[in-house]
């Protein structure tokens, strides 16, 4: 994609430079500005090498079937490749705009067989550099079981309280269980009002 390197820097030893720089496995959240501070990175190799990824995103992504997000089963259906046969609990958020389309997908926290330490501040952090004003929560439970913990339940009032301080609406916390989900909206609406 760079085709060329630069008066000083041949193409392979920015490649090489790239590739130091860069999180291969973020790629989703590479932007212009982290390219521009790569010497040699100009603004045309920078949106050619951000298109490519757009278009790769585009291309391998089920995910665009879904564009706004309705209901319970919208974000199992969206999530369930993601989550439901791993073998560690996984957080990922929905981040949305005012009508409930999806803006960004991305899992925040991975932990082990039955926790994930998780931080409201890396949350909200997300929604705000994405300009998201409603967001929902997921986690999976990999034994299974879809039924929220003591400490789902905490964590998920305090997030719906921190949300309304931020003026980020957490619209659902959906637990992702084997071929099953469980809604906290769909099944304890009053933490939500």
């Amino acid at each position: 994609m760079l085709r060329t390197g630069t008066k000083n820097v041949s193409v392979k030893e920015l490649s090489i430079s790239l590739l130091k720089e860069i999180d291969l496995y973020d790629l989703e959240n590479l932007n212009y500005k982290t390219l521009g501070r790569i010497k040699g990175i100009g603004e045309v190799k920078a949106i050619t090498i951000l298109s490519a990824i757009e278009l790769g995103k585009r291309v391998l992504s089920k995910d665009s079937e879904v564009k706004r997000i309705k209901t319970g089963d919208d974000v199992y259906y969206l999530v369930k490749k993601d989550l439901e046969n791993e073998l560690q609990e996984k957080f990922l958020v929905l981040y949305l705009d005012t009508r409930n389309y999806l803006i960004m997908k991305k899992i925040l926290f991975m932990g082990t067989v039955n926790h994930s330490l998780i931080t409201a501040r890396d949350i909200f952090r997300e929604g705000v550099k994405n300009n998201a004003v409603r967001m929902i929560l997921v986690h999976n439970h990999p034994a299974g079981s879809v039924n929220p913990s003591y400490d789902d339940i905490y964590m998920t009032n305090n997030l719906v309280k921190l949300g309304k301080m931020m003026e980020i609406v957490v619209l659902d916390h959906i637990i992702v269980g084997k071929e099953s989900y469980y809604s906290f909206r769909e099944n304890n609406k009053d933490i939500f009002e």
